[in-house]
């Protein structure tokens, strides 16, 4: 390990030695971009993450003085993929970078995939906010390069954070736009009455009953062997103990229905919100009588 970080530091020193001397326009930034990028592998295997991403970094600034944004670009990829294991918000930022250089030179599919990495780090990092701005672009990105399943990937990621914090319109749209657009494909039919739960669920917590009737025939209309499923049924049964206020008849159906299709953890915190807010209001019809 120590040896590997001195031979690192030792070719560090080498490329910025040529950087500083005289040489040959874009001569000197290709031996320094070699040279960094042997001290970037041996900072890598003596695991000194900080150093390694930060020599990937001058790696890409030697690229862009020989005009090489595809090189830069992947080389701030290579130096987030260091910072990722120490420092989350530089590895950001270097995606960032990364992506800006991408466009730039045209290549959308590769930005689409790093807006979806910076996601993935915002969410690991709690930022749902964050999160779900840049699940969005990925999944704008991935539309405009008819990559439609990795699209809907990252809009159900929207979906699911918009929910989280109670944006449940915009969740439901979600929802129901990937539900329209998997019945016309054979192999995603068989997914639409889970994205019509989630749909339903959201429409659950907004606790209006005549907008969760509509929804549950809006859904039928869209997909006619709804009706049939255990999922609709759960969301009409549900339904009806919002209109009846009966607590215990929720309960009953929820355990019921978690019983042959367990729930995720997702489903279960959306529920248990629906199930507080009918107990409050079983509350004060108590208080009221």
């Amino acid at each position: 390990m120590g040896d590997q970080l001195a031979r690192g530091e030792e070719f560090e020193k080498k490329a910025e030695k040529k950087l500083s001397g005289w040489g040959l326009f874009g001569s000197k930034h290709e031996d320094a971009a070699e040279l960094f990028d042997k001290a970037a592998n041996c900072f890598k295997l003596a695991k000194s993450w900080d150093k390694a991403g930060s020599t990937y970094v001058k790696i890409a600034n030697c690229n862009l003085k020989l005009d090489s944004k595809h090189e830069a670009a992947q080389a701030y990829v290579d130096a987030a993929h260091c910072y990722k294991k120490t420092n989350t918000k530089e590895a950001i930022s270097c995606l960032e970078q990364a992506v800006n250089m991408f466009c730039d030179i045209g290549r959308l599919s590769m930005a689409a995939r790093y807006y979806k990495e910076i996601a993935e780090l915002h969410e690991s990092e709690q930022n749902i906010e964050q999160a779900i701005d840049f699940y969005e672009k990925a999944a704008d990105f991935f539309q405009n390069e008819d990559v439609s399943t990795s699209a809907n990937q990252c809009k159900q990621k929207v979906a699911q954070f918009a929910a989280q914090i109670e944006q449940y319109q915009k969740a439901i749209e979600i929802y129901e736009d990937i539900a329209r657009q998997s019945l016309s494909n054979n192999l995603l039919k068989y997914g639409v009455k889970g994205h019509l739960l989630n749909a339903g669920i959201c429409q659950l917590c907004k606790g209006d009953v005549v907008a969760i009737t509509n929804a549950l025939e809006r859904y039928q209309e869209m997909d006619p062997t709804f009706s049939g499923t255990r999922e609709y049924k759960l969301l009409a049964d549900i339904a009806s103990a919002i209109d009846e206020e009966d607590v215990t008849k929720f309960t009953d159906v929820v355990k019921e229905f978690d019983s042959m299709t367990p729930l995720d953890s997702w489903k279960t915190t959306l529920l248990l919100r629906v199930k507080e807010k009918l107990k409050a209001k079983e509350m004060e019809e108590d208080d009221l009588t």
